[in-house]
């Protein structure tokens, strides 16, 4: 079994129970709400700062740079909600730059798998025809028309490529931090060269 460091206990379960209850939420509610996102955001300050010190909030940083900039061009330019965008953004603070890369690529293959495997299930079941119409962009449509059409809310393939990044990254930050953790072995002071005679 695998032994955790404090840090990775608490980074692997905030995000475990956040992005399950975003995925969710998502799913029941077709949202993802200010009061779930922003104390996650803030909280992942903290965590930074408590763990890995000022190299932490940096590396939050550019994780947030990367996971809210991303999400929020595709916002800016209809591609995607705002909730999205501010999950993406709180999960990145804990995740650092190369995690949130990870799930930003690994949620992003999930999507154009899940989207394929609908649109080909549709095709089969309901002709061509109709599963374009279901699926097409209508001009002027409302968010509820925009949401009917969605074929999975984002959050879900974002936790599941969360969940993936974790098991696959932990163990390795928890072996290099057990490493650091250990203290530096000192050499045995060198034996004066016998004298021949």
């Amino acid at each position: 079994m695998l032994s955790l460091t404090a840090a990775n206990w608490v980074l692997v379960v905030a995000m475990v129970v956040f992005t399950a209850v975003a995925a969710a939420w998502d799913l029941r509610e077709k949202r993802i709400p200010n009061k779930l996102t922003l104390p996650m955001f803030f909280a992942g300050w903290i965590y930074q700062i408590a763990f890995h010190g000022w190299a932490g909030v940096l590396d939050g940083l550019a994780g947030f740079a990367i996971g809210f900039g991303v999400l929020f061009v595709l916002w800016f330019i209809g591609g995607g909600g705002g909730g999205d965008v501010k999950l993406m953004g709180a999960m990145s603070v804990w995740m650092g730059f190369q995690m949130t890369l990870l799930v930003l690529v690994t949620s992003t293959a999930a999507v154009v798998l899940l989207t394929m495997g609908a649109v080909v299930w549709g095709i089969l079941n309901r002709g061509m025809r109709k599963t374009q119409e279901r699926l097409k962009a209508k001009a002027g449509e409302t968010r509820a028309q925009k949401q009917a059409r969605r074929i999975l809310p984002y959050a879900v393939p974002v936790a599941l490529a969360t969940w993936l990044v974790l098991a696959w990254k932990i163990p390795g930050l928890n072996k290099a931090a057990r490493a650091a953790e250990k203290p530096v072995e000192k050499a045995a002071p060198a034996q004066p060269a016998e004298v021949q005679k």
